[in-house]
């Protein structure tokens, strides 16, 4: 007689669910390798996005940025506790999307790229979590007409650029934002769409 352990209905769907999930994520090195285009000045874009939505942990930010890197729209919103999930992360961030720019699928390639900033908990080394987020947001842009850019954390340590190596200490999860005027080199020259945390008295600060 031959005595063994069968797995109940319950256990191989909480299996298959932690699979799937699994499969929804990027690794530092499949991010790397997806051509990902490189921000000319991540610390104005970083500086600028902290400004306008004051994120803090659980908080994320998604922006739209045209060929020139000007900033033409973007949102903030509250990570919702639950579990790490690619395909949750995607479809809040193309809901935000939706709320706050037109798509591009009409175009043949994508001339605007969405870059996402997390503010989150821990250090600057990637997390499941944070592969999740890459995965929402490259199928994200994908459904939305978009080119999918760079994934942005800001911690207590600084903010970092997956992928890319490049960070910096300010700002951080801790600071306090800076007035948008002294974030911004110069007023956006776009009228900016935003959602979610932006303050109007600070577009008011960054028109002066």
């Amino acid at each position: 007689m031959t005595l063994g352990f069968v797995p109940s209905a319950t256990s191989r769907s909480v299996s298959a669910d932690s699979a799937n999930r699994l499969a929804r994520m990027l690794e530092p090195a499949e991010w790397a390798a997806a051509g990902i285009p490189l921000l000319r000045n991540p610390r104005e874009v970083v500086s600028g996005l902290h400004a306008r939505h004051r994120p803090t942990p659980a908080t994320a930010v998604v922006a739209v940025l045209d060929h020139e890197e000007r900033l033409a729209a973007s949102a903030s919103f509250a990570r919702r506790s639950a579990p790490v999930d690619g395909w949750e992360f995607r479809n809040a961030l193309l809901a935000h999307l939706r709320r706050v720019i037109p798509h591009d699928l009409r175009r043949r390639t994508p001339v605007r790229t969405a870059v996402l900033l997390y503010c989150r908990e821990g250090d600057e080394r990637w997390t499941e979590e944070d592969g999740a987020w890459m995965w929402g947001l490259r199928d994200a842009c994908t459904l939305h007409g978009l080119r999918c850019g760079a994934y942005i954390t800001l911690t207590r340590g600084g903010w970092q650029v997956l992928g890319e190596g490049r960070g910096g200490r300010s700002p951080s999860s801790d600071s306090r934002p800076s007035a948008l005027a002294d974030a911004l080199a110069e007023p956006d020259p776009l009228p900016v769409r935003t959602g979610g945390g932006a303050r109007e008295a600070l577009r008011r600060t960054a028109a002066r």
